[in-house]
């Protein structure tokens, strides 16, 4: 499936994003500029079911095959959050960037055999904006606009795509490329085994100290900081 794409940038570099469930292409709003302004070309989808992208049958496999599907391989780097981190480690070997980042990926949960319930997804598109402020207490006000604004292009069946399977299946045993793990704190989807697993697998890894899930949102200096030396 080719997926819409929203660019930034004309830079001799490519940086690839990938957002994760709920939202956007839009929510890189600061991250796709803030890159272009470092030398990339910035490319980033809306996942199927999400913002300007077809819907369809959903499932970590099929994310993954959209990415193959419409971005470039090889490129310098590739950031996925969330659901955006786990369908494109399903991409990675396909996409060959050179180095990859996976921002608080949903690949586990911290607590285990307690993988998050879809219907906690899908009752978040009816939040309102005080909701949303309530959650999210340290987001800039245009950010809380563009999460009501993608919460409204997301198709909530998108909360089923495990089809009953447990996230941590898709934990990977090895990075593909060179990989850093980036780390909410704490995070609800990497718990410390976790993390210590990934480390002796051969991923970096690295916490952001007091940003919650959506970590370029909570922290938008703090998540740049943590990307020394992988952009």
């Amino acid at each position: 499936m080719q997926l819409s794409i929203r660019e930034w940038g004309g830079g001799d570099r490519t940086a690839l994003l990938v957002h994760g469930i709920m939202s956007d292409s839009r929510t890189w709003r600061r991250v796709g500029p803030a890159l272009a302004d470092l030398g990339y070309r910035v490319v980033a989808v809306d996942l199927r079911g999400h913002g300007g992208s077809p819907r369809g049958p959903y499932s970590p496999e099929l994310f993954a095959d959209d990415l193959v599907d419409t971005l470039p391989e090889g490129a310098d780097v590739a950031i996925g959050h969330s659901l955006g981190g786990l369908a494109l480690s399903l991409a990675v070997g396909r996409l060959r960037p050179r180095r990859a980042v996976y921002s608080d990926p949903a690949w586990s949960s911290a607590r285990p055999g307690q993988d998050v319930d879809p219907a906690v997804f899908a009752a978040a598109r009816h939040r309102t904006r005080a909701e949303v402020v309530g959650i999210s207490p340290h987001w800039d006000p245009a950010d809380i606009d563009v999460e009501l604004a993608t919460l409204k292009a997301w198709d909530p069946e998108t909360s089923r795509f495990l089809g009953g399977r447990p996230l941590r299946d898709f934990l990977p045993a090895e990075p593909v490329v060179p990989s850093l793990v980036q780390l909410a704190d704490p995070s609800f989807l990497t718990g410390p085994q976790d993390a210590a697993l990934l480390r002796t697998r051969g991923f970096e890894v690295r916490t952001v100290t007091g940003a919650g899930h959506t970590i370029f949102r909570d922290d938008f200096d703090g998540f740049m900081a943590s990307l020394g030396g992988w952009i």
